[in-house]
């Protein structure tokens, strides 16, 4: 399970870097807004298991 999640994880940050950076070149800043948040979650999610990870041993 603890696989899954942290590809989960790395899912989200690469996604929400690209539509960052597409969204910043096609100067759309709600759409930027956007995918700084998903890549912010993915990161926050990836910290979460590598808490959990740590925990265990």
């Amino acid at each position: 399970m603890s696989t899954g999640e942290r590809a989960k994880a790395k899912t989200e940050q690469v996604l929400g870097k690209t539509v960052r950076k597409v969204a910043h070149a096609a100067h759309k800043e709600t759409l930027a807004a956007k995918g700084a948040a998903l890549e912010a979650r993915g990161m926050m999610r990836g910290a979460k298991e590598g808490a959990k990870r740590s925990v265990k041993g």
